[in-house]
């Protein structure tokens, strides 16, 4: 095997904070020496995220063997995704007057036919989905944990709480057809008068921006085909959206 160097265009700025995370947790735990320094270790995540790496030619790249990559990703994720704002947190600030936009997305996986809980009859094919809470410049202020594509847009946004939040907090949400059910007003039919189809034009214009959320979640190739357990996906999430949070500061 033949190792080269390469880049990942993440700004040093990013992996110096993951650094210091990792730092952070090290002294945590009192961990004794690592194979790889701090920055290194913050180094594999970008390059596990960013480029979609495998396990094996990350491992070779960094001089360590596959079961210490696998360890030392695995770890740092979990250090990013705990920095997430929860689902109140984020909303926090925001109330009467203020909107959001609300979405979901498939995260394409490798599955089988038979596993009928990830297949999505909408993209035909297998995947998890991920709501989205985004303001109106389509930042994005909250990913939700993944769940079976199968799962029904409105249902995801109710077993994550998401309706129920935003009712508490007078918050108005717009969102596509596949919320009707929580009291969305939506005239989708084309013999409406000019201007209901009006109404529907603007109202599709000020969700357009939350397509930017997900825009930026996917530019981490890992995202768009991903080969991990269905169970780790929801963290990959949450790790990426500390790193978007962490440029934004930047």
């Amino acid at each position: 095997m033949v190792a080269y160097h390469a880049t990942v265009d993440v700004p040093h700025e990013l992996v110096e904070h993951v650094s210091w995370l990792i730092y952070a947790r090290r002294c945590e735990r009192r961990s004794r020496w690592r194979k790889l320094s701090c920055f290194r270790q913050a180094l594999l995540v970008p390059v596990r995220l960013r480029k979609n790496e495998t396990l094996p030619a990350l491992a070779a790249g960094f001089g360590v063997s596959t079961a210490t990559a696998w360890r030392y990703v695995d770890e740092t994720l979990d250090v990013l995704a705990a920095w997430a704002p929860g689902l109140h947190e984020a909303l926090t600030g925001l109330g009467e007057g203020d909107h959001v936009i609300v979405d979901g997305t498939l995260i394409p996986i490798d599955r089988i036919a038979a596993d009928e809980p990830y297949y999505s009859m909408k993209h035909r094919k297998h995947g998890m989905d991920v709501q989205v809470i985004a303001r109106p410049d389509g930042t994005p202020l909250w990913f939700s944990r993944a769940m079976p594509r199968r799962t029904h847009d409105l249902t995801a946004a109710r077993a994550h709480g998401i309706v129920q939040a935003c009712l508490t907090r007078e918050i108005l949400v717009l969102a596509d057809r596949s919320y009707q059910g929580a009291g969305a007003t939506y005239y989708h039919h084309r013999e409406q008068p000019e201007h209901y189809q009006r109404f529907n034009r603007d109202h599709a214009r000020l969700r357009a921006p939350g397509e930017r959320a997900f825009a930026q979640l996917k530019s981490w190739r890992i995202l768009r085909r991903a080969r991990c357990s269905t169970r780790r996906i929801g963290t990959i999430v949450q790790a990426i959206h500390t790193l978007l949070k962490c440029n934004y500061s930047g």
